[in-house]
């Protein structure tokens, strides 16, 4: 009986050695594997958030890189408008007489002075009045000498009253025509102490009625005008102001004082301001609209009468950091912007004179070439081009971001997956 118990212990103790045994195996086999999965999960890391270009790609694509600017984007009304030039700002220059074109001195574009000789007239009467107002002054002398002669006559009674008030008669009228043929040839142009009978003008000339532009000439040499023919129009665009169309249920949002930032439509890349100064009382036409009249400040380049404009009016003062839209990317349902960085990008483990070789390729790329860091954003309203937007982290007040080529940037970064191999 002892000789079977101890028989069966030690089985028992084998079998507990070989359970053992098989355990530790797979615990080794475990411990091995998990120590597999780790080194691939090291190995397949996440995308890197760093995309470098070279100096070529940026050439190539034309990427520019801007700061993020402060806007008025919250708060606003979106109208549209035109430009206008009040009508004591825009004049003709005509011609109180007819005549034949004989030189024109403008073209549509140039700038001229109030008072500045823009084109000549011609015509044979223009010479008849001066003749008739030198023989009228001939005449006013023989008149007066004739009324001073008669005058004396009649004070010592050798003379009839009635001759003393015939001479009185004619000089008067003589005066009056001379008066008159004087004020004529003055709107002539011509200095009436200047004429003489050797000084008469055949031509008389048309001047500018004030400052600003030529933006349309109506004759040309040889043709025929009046005073119903304008020369030229004449436009002052330094008073331009603008017209907005305000629907009804925003004009009650609308004061007067506050700042207006428009573009033009056809050319929304520049962005010109204005200040509200009076609101109108009516309606226009039957589009429900009212229009606020504001007068444009600072720069006016490129700002011409008629100009069909798109503007936001600012409610309040509030402004917000904004980037261009075409700065921001859509990744995965969020928005990205990209900023210059000197961070590089994420190295892996390569073996061999192959990785050997691709490190070299890398450090010459990054030295020649820019880094640019994907950073998320939180997107705001939109207006004017610009969107207003909040950085989940933090940046530099003073970093660059890519304003331009942004998506060919994230396309980089999609392609390289964060890595190169």
């Amino acid at each position: 009986m002892k000789i079977s118990i101890n028989k069966i212990k030690s089985i028992a103790g084998i079998v507990v050695l070989t359970l053992l045994f098989s355990a530790c195996n797979n615990n080794k086999q475990a411990d091995e594997k998990t120590s597999e999965t780790k080194a691939e999960e090291q190995h397949e890391e996440g995308p890197s958030n760093i995309a470098t270009l070279t100096a070529e790609q940026i050439k190539t694509v034309g990427i520019q890189l801007g700061a993020v600017e402060h806007k008025e984007l919250t708060a606003t009304i979106k109208a549209n408008g035109n430009l206008r030039v009040p009508n004591n700002y825009k004049a003709n220059a005509t011609s109180l007489y007819g005549g034949v074109i004989k030189t024109l001195k403008v073209q549509i574009g140039d700038y001229v002075r109030k008072g500045q000789v823009i084109a000549t007239i011609a015509n044979p009467q223009f010479i008849q009045l001066q003749e008739e107002y030198l023989s009228t002054a001939s005449k006013m002398t023989f008149a007066d000498q004739e009324y001073r002669r008669q005058k004396e006559l009649f004070e010592g009674n050798a003379g009839a009253k009635k001759n003393l008030q015939n001479a009185e008669a004619e000089l008067n009228n003589l005066r009056t025509r001379r008066a008159s043929l004087q004020q004529q040839i003055q709107l002539m142009g011509i200095n009436p102490g200047s004429v003489s009978n050797n000084n008469l003008k055949s031509a008389l000339v048309v001047t500018s009625p004030l400052n600003g532009t030529v933006s349309n000439v109506f004759a040309t040499i040889g043709s025929y005008v009046d005073v119903s023919s304008p020369v030229i129009e004449v436009v002052d665009n330094s008073s331009l102001h603008l017209d907005l169309q305000v629907f009804e249920k925003d004009l009650p949002q609308v004061k007067v004082g506050q700042i207006i930032h428009f573009t033009l439509t056809n050319n929304p890349t520049t962005e010109y301001d204005a200040m509200v100064f009076s609101i109108g009382s009516s309606f226009e036409n039957e589009s429900k609209t009212i229009a606020v009249h504001c007068r444009v400040n600072g720069n006016k380049n490129g700002l011409i009468d008629g100009m069909n404009i798109t503007g936001i009016v600012s409610l309040n003062k509030v402004t917000t950091p904004a980037v261009p839209n075409d700065a921001i990317v859509n990744a995965d349902g969020k928005y990205y912007v990209f900023v210059q960085t000197d961070k590089e990008a994420e190295e892996h483990h390569q073996e061999g004179e192959e990785a050997h070789e691709h490190k070299e390729g890398e450090e010459t790329e990054h030295k020649n070439g820019m880094n640019f860091e994907k950073v998320e954003v939180l997107k705001g309203v939109s207006d004017m081009g610009y969107t207003a937007v909040t950085f989940v982290n933090e940046i530099p007040a003073d970093a660059k971001i890519v304003v331009k080529g942004a998506f060919f940037v994230n396309a980089k970064l999609s392609n390289t997956g964060g890595h190169e191999h």
